[in-house]
């Protein structure tokens, strides 16, 4: 269900991109957006050359510098990645700060910008000691990421060159993570990790916004690690021999997103995954892919009574959760389960006639995971 008019015409607009709206209208439409995928295609692949001849030369901030990102828009389970990754180089002694553009943060107004003259500094989320931003100044990813990742910086900032620079003067760290960084070249990254969504990898196989893709599936040769994420399984053998003759050298491992336990949003009580287990639910979610959410729930056992799906990045009100209590408590539910990205955007509410709880899932490697370990050990013993 999505209220607001910018949130119904991204779901008109991808049902024509699938082909899923059919009849003459739909099918002029996707006629132009054709042409203006051409036109971004090539501003893509201009913007690559003069980059790659130095016409245009990205900042060296004398670190490691390591990107996590995707090909294609929506959602590849990327959060978990970064977290994993950081998790890593931080235990493995680096000292680490993660970069994020603070996707749909409140933005600074604009007469802030231009009264105040001086230089704004990155918005710090997480000093690696405290939690210091909430969601809606942070953006979803950051918030979490600050969460699970104590000992981690988080900074949130369009221009990554500047908060870098920042996380190196103000927290000395010596190891960046640029989140959702594949397509950013205006710093030089050591490494660039790549996330394919094994359910739609290429993003209907054309560029946006006639497609899904950032830029053209070819340009996977930058990778040096792909992780094909949301696998079965039994693997994605055919994916990756496909991703194999895009890239011939880069590392390729597959994974899936595996729940862990539920944890109650508003008590934090922590639950084993047996509680869903014949129990009637409402599932709410704000993301790309809710088919997946709702899917890895029927899977653990649950009976889905009533769900609502908003636009991904969707900034819940007090009324929307009020409302979905009473339709779940209308349809039988036992109890709301969402999940952990939707959770940091949920509204403190004064009424709990049903358990709202939240679904915790981190990444299981399929296959790779000696050549991720090596890679890490690479990175910090270089």
């Amino acid at each position: 269900m999505l209220n607001r008019p910018d949130e119904r015409l991204e779901e008109k607009l991808l049902k024509v991109i699938s082909k899923e709206t059919r009849g003459k209208r739909a099918a002029c439409l996707r006629g132009i957006l054709n042409i203006l995928s051409w036109i971004f295609g090539l501003l893509v692949q201009l913007r690559l050359v003069l980059h790659k001849h130095r016409i245009i030369r990205p900042s060296t901030l004398g670190c490691q510098v390591i990107s996590v990102g995707n090909v294609t828009v929506g959602g590849t389970g990327k959060t978990p990645i970064v977290e994993t990754f950081a998790r890593s180089l931080q235990q493995k002694g680096r000292k680490v700060a993660i970069l994020s553009r603070g996707y749909k943060s409140r933005k600074t107004p604009f007469w802030e910008k231009i009264l105040k003259k001086e230089e704004r500094l990155p918005r710090v989320v997480s000093d690696g000691k405290h939690l210091l931003l909430n969601s809606d100044l942070a953006g979803d990813e950051p918030y979490m990421l600050a969460s699970n990742l104590p000992e981690v910086i988080v900074l949130v900032d369009k221009d990554r060159v500047k908060s870098g620079k920042y996380a190196i003067r103000k927290f000395g760290c010596d190891t960046l993570v640029l989140d959702d960084g594949f397509q950013y070249l205006a710093l030089e990254h050591r490494l660039d990790i790549v996330l394919v969504d094994y359910t739609n990898p290429f993003g209907y196989n054309r560029v946006l916004p006639r497609g899904l893709l950032r830029e053209p599936r070819r340009n996977l040769k930058r990778a040096g690690f792909i992780f094909i994420t949301k696998c079965p399984p039994e693997g994605a053998s055919e994916l990756k021999a496909k991703l194999r003759e895009l890239n011939p050298h880069a590392e390729i491992s597959e994974c899936r997103h595996t729940p862990k336990y539920l944890k109650n949003l508003y008590t934090r009580e922590r639950t084993g995954l047996d509680y869903l287990r014949g129990k009637k639910i409402a599932a709410v979610s704000g993301i790309a892919v809710p088919e997946s959410f709702e899917n890895g729930l029927l899977q653990l056992g649950a009976e889905i009574v009533y769900s609502r799906r908003y636009a991904d990045h969707h900034r819940y009100t007090q009324q929307e959760i009020i409302e979905t209590i009473n339709h779940a408590s209308e349809a039988g539910a036992e109890a709301i389960v969402t999940t952990e990205k939707d959770a940091v955007r949920f509204p403190r509410i004064a009424r709990y006639d049903l358990p709202v709880i939240f679904l915790r899932v981190e990444i299981e490697m399929l296959s790779g995971s000696e050549e991720f370990e090596d890679w890490i050990d690479r990175i910090c013993f270089r």
